[in-house]
């Protein structure tokens, strides 16, 4: 029997109760293991191991295990510290608690003040209905630090493939991780996603985001187009057909797709020279989900210093006003850097919604094959009273770059080159904002 009266019998206690956190049912719980994968081997930090709840109702004190159904703590993942709490389920059937939630909320504010990344593994976030109302607000007590570390930190949700219940947490967070959500781990652990993530996001929106090895290279764009950029010289049929896909691979390193199953426009991060950029491509005829998706991904990106490029092939929209406001509203608000690279139709409301300086891209460079008008062809020469072929003459890159409309009119194989030297220029932007509270985006 352990004596207490002992320094050496307090330190064994502390171990056997530190011992039963681990394991409240007698195995390791699946939580666990997981939060131990995301973290690097020995740095994770557990916090609160040995929090339980406090309730008497339905005889609940005779059930009181450690941990309350939540794993918190901190450590390093890929060499950058990172806060992570991952919901055990085998306790009080994944419902969250008063200890609970003040273990999160506790995290929250840690993670807020360090400026470091939050991740969530949960399965959900139900109140537990034995603690009565004080769960609920626990829960809405989590939701306000969420909103309040919204654009200060990024926030990574893994959902639980196997869940039934819907997490609001998950849908404030930054990306998610889950069947119907950002990203879909198909066949991989939800916790390698999510480090995947991470590893394009700075800790914080004062940080850098880290950037991967690369080769700097120096000299002008030309002297350094590879063969690999003249296979860009071929990508647009002479139909006119392309696939933006195909560019946006050939230009940037690294791809990573987020959303994937909103098929109407591509989104996601790659790296140019080491460097996280976001990317956005058409794809599809643009409808209200991928236009919500679209403006969605831009605030990720603004919100945390990633610089944006846009590869255009957009008739004039049809879509909803709304949708299309809450893309222009983003897109025009976003003051990161904004390189947009039109390769082929950029007509009418195409052409403002994707890309076009007025509208706030820093850089716009557009390839011989683009069509830069106010309508496509048939609808221009209707609205001209011209045959297709005169009509024809005004389908061309070259009116708007007279107008300094585009900056530069490029080669497919120089468009990696002006990628790089522009964001190499852009990493200096600044700019001056009015004062004002926050701008209205169209919900």
């Amino acid at each position: 029997m352990t004596d207490l009266k002992t320094t050496a019998g307090k330190i064994e206690d502390l171990g056997a109760k530190l011992t039963e956190s681990r394991a409240p049912q007698g195995e390791v719980p699946a939580a666990r293991s997981a939060i131990e994968a995301l973290f690097d081997a020995g740095s994770f930090v557990e916090t609160d191991a040995l929090a339980r709840h406090r309730s008497t109702d339905f005889g609940r004190e005779h059930n009181r295990p450690y941990t309350d159904g939540v794993i918190t703590g901190f450590g390093t993942v890929d060499g950058r510290k990172v806060c992570a709490y991952a919901q055990d389920a085998s306790l009080f059937d994944g419902t969250m608690g008063e200890v609970y939630g003040e273990k999160v909320t506790k995290l929250y504010d840690l993670a807020i003040k360090t400026g470091v990344p939050i991740v969530a593994l949960v399965a959900g976030d139900k109140p537990r209905a034995q603690e009565g109302i004080i769960s609920s607000a626990m829960q809405a007590r989590i939701l306000a630090r969420a909103t309040t570390a919204s654009g200060l930190i990024p926030q990574v949700t893994a959902v639980y493939a196997d869940s039934k219940d819907a997490s609001l947490i998950a849908a404030l967070s930054d990306v998610v991780i889950a069947p119907d959500g950002d990203l879909q781990a198909e066949g991989e652990h939800e916790v390698d996603v999510a480090k995947r993530v991470l590893s394009y996001l700075p800790s914080n929106n004062r940080a850098a985001a880290p950037r991967a090895e690369a080769t700097i290279v120096s000299g002008s764009v030309e002297s350094n187009i590879s063969d690999a950029d003249r296979e860009l010289d071929r990508l647009v049929a002479d139909d006119g057909t392309v696939d933006l896909a195909d560019v946006v691979t050939a230009t940037c390193e690294d791809v990573f797709e987020l959303t994937p199953q909103v098929s109407g426009v591509f989104t996601g991060f790659g790296r140019i020279e080491g460097r996280t950029v976001g990317i956005i491509a058409n794809r599809d005829a643009l409808d209200a989900a991928a236009a919500a998706k679209a403006a969605r991904f831009i605030r990720l990106c603004d919100a945390f210093n990633t610089p944006l490029i846009e590869f255009v092939d957009s008739p004039a929209l049809e879509v909803e006003k709304a949708a299309l406001a809450k893309l222009v509203h983003a897109y025009s608000a976003a003051s990161v850097g904004k390189i947009s690279v039109i390769v082929r139709r950029a007509h009418g409301t195409g052409y403002i919604a994707f890309g076009s300086k007025d509208l706030g891209a820093d850089l716009s460079y557009a390839w011989p094959t683009a069509e830069i008008s106010v309508a496509d062809g048939p609808a221009l020469a209707a609205e001209l009273e011209l045959s297709e072929d005169d009509a024809a003459d005004y389908l061309t890159p070259y009116q708007a770059a007279e107008r300094g409309l585009v900056d530069s009119v490029i080669t497919p194989a120089a468009t990696r080159g002006s990628l790089v030297e522009g964001l190499r220029l852009l990493d200096r932007k600044i700019v001056p904002t009015l004062p004002k509270k926050h701008g209205n985006i169209v919900l």
